[in-house]
């Protein structure tokens, strides 16, 4: 259904599967990168 963990991590936060919070853990983990917490929240990412 989804083609990379930004699919998937856009999808669950529209559905709110997934927080801000959790967002951020994923970019310190290599997941998603900064730019793309951005475009998924609209917000900018902070360390």
């Amino acid at each position: 259904m989804f083609n990379s963990d930004f699919e998937r991590l856009s999808y669950y936060y529209e559905k709110k599967w997934v927080s801000d919070v959790q967002l951020r853990l994923y970019v310190s983990f290599n997941v998603i990168t900064a730019s793309e917490f951005k475009v998924i929240t609209g917000k900018d990412y902070k360390a």
